[in-house]
């Protein structure tokens, strides 16, 4: 199974044109179940009330439609969050930390675009 990052959910929502070329088919392909967390909802809602410019997503919107269209729900549990209190400090983001220690505790592999996460381990897939 597939944990999207954050980024990776937005563009494919609102800029596809910003997805390589291999996002775009593992996202298309649906051969492995994708999955979102609600860590990243969590960073939508945050990102849009600090009303930056260019930056207004409503996450109520944009959770039905990632549940329309078939994408798992991963809710936050306490487990994830003693993952990570374990990790290495190679990332600062808290959201993407979070998503390592959920892809690492749930066994499923992260899809990013972040290349500074490569270095948390195999189970983080840089498209």
């Amino acid at each position: 199974m597939l944990l999207l990052d954050t980024h990776l959910i937005l563009w494919a929502a609102f800029a596809p044109e910003r997805l390589s070329a291999k996002a775009s088919r593992q996202l298309r392909s649906r051969e492995v179940p994708l999955i979102f967390s609600l860590a990243s909802l969590w960073e939508v809602a945050i990102k849009t009330s600090l009303a930056r410019p260019g930056f207004s997503v409503d996450v109520k919107l944009l959770h039905g439609a990632l549940i329309s269209e078939g994408f798992a729900e991963l809710p936050i549990q306490p487990a994830h969050l003693a993952r990570v209190a374990g990790l290495p400090w190679i990332h600062r983001d808290p959201f993407d930390r979070l998503l390592v220690a959920q892809a690492l505790e749930e066994r499923l592999t992260l899809l990013t675009s972040d290349a500074a996460l490569k270095p948390y381990g195999r189970f983080v897939k840089v498209v």
